[in-house]
């Protein structure tokens, strides 16, 4: 008897201390859902770790978008159907990674892959969010002379799941989000 009760505890500590070394959460109103994090949201080190793996994007929902409203693409390269089921890879070290495309259709190139450079977008002093942000790289391209990329807003991530939001401008000033949620590609 007094065996399981050590032994259950031993089990009741591992998990608790596996459950706090998640990856960062935050909701998509703000607020967090982890007590590691500051009151304004997970730090930008905290969701480089969160981001950092193999991602399958699973489905680009529409938020404050009108249904008349077109989305013509996605990160000037293909429309938005093109994106469903490809495969981000978000190594460490050097945030050098890929995109791959999987969807077949008139539009999309299933099998070709994009390199990008991403990184954590670290607001600092000015505030605001840490935010995703990436660069494609062609053949050739240093990353240094690539001046234009694209930041996500980021909205949540655990072990499992990944869920960043595009800004998209509107008419009159007005703002509206693609949201990209993501599941963990098995590694």
């Amino acid at each position: 008897m007094h065996k399981r009760i050590i032994s259950f505890l031993s089990l009741l500590t591992a998990l608790l201390v596996l459950g706090s070394c998640g990856a960062p959460r935050k909701g998509a109103t703000g607020g967090t859902e982890s007590g590691t994090v500051s009151a304004t949201g997970p730090s930008a080190s905290q969701w480089r770790s969160g981001v950092k793996g193999t991602w399958t994007l699973n489905s680009v929902t529409r938020e404050n978008i009108p249904s008349s409203y077109t989305v013509k693409n996605m990160f000037d390269e293909a429309p938005v159907d093109c994106f469903i089921g490809s495969q981000w890879n978000l190594p460490g070290g050097n945030q050098r990674g890929s995109i791959t495309f999987n969807a077949e259709g008139n539009l999309c190139a299933s099998g070709t892959v994009r390199t990008i450079v991403w990184s954590i977008f670290n607001p600092g002093k000015t505030g605001g969010q840490p935010a995703f942000q990436f660069k494609k790289i062609y053949a050739g391209d240093k990353t240094s002379n690539v001046t234009s990329g694209y930041r996500l807003d980021l909205s949540y991530a655990d072990e499992n799941s990944l869920e960043m939001r595009l800004p998209v401008a509107l008419n009159e000033g007005n703002t509206g989000n693609l949201v990209l949620k993501f599941s963990r590609a098995g590694e």
